[in-house]
């Protein structure tokens, strides 16, 4: 069984998934068009969540996804109940990895 690894913060997550491959940043506009046209294209590599010690506002999920062609990239959001509804719902129609 592959051992998961959870990075301290939101930044090494990001950094070591862009090692990966994870490049492109599905938070930028051109990027999201894709992914929330096409939510069946993509999958849920992993999600790594984060709390806010002293601040829910501090609350984050990093998730790496890839579509059926390759692309790899991170989308960071917050997952409390201030996330917004839109990328929720994206989120909700890609199929997960196991």
């Amino acid at each position: 069984m592959e051992r998961k690894v959870h990075y301290e913060t939101v930044s090494q997550a990001l950094e070591q998934l862009r090692l990966q491959g994870f490049t492109v940043d599905f938070n930028l506009k051109e990027n999201c068009d894709s992914v929330s046209c096409n939510p069946d294209d993509y999958e849920i590599v992993d999600v790594y969540r984060y709390e806010g010690i002293t601040d829910p506002g501090d609350e984050a999920a990093v998730y790496a996804i890839e579509s059926s062609s390759g692309v790899k990239g991170v989308l960071v959001t917050g997952y409390s109940s201030t996330s917004e509804i839109f990328t929720d719902d994206v989120l909700k129609n890609m199929r997960r990895r196991s």
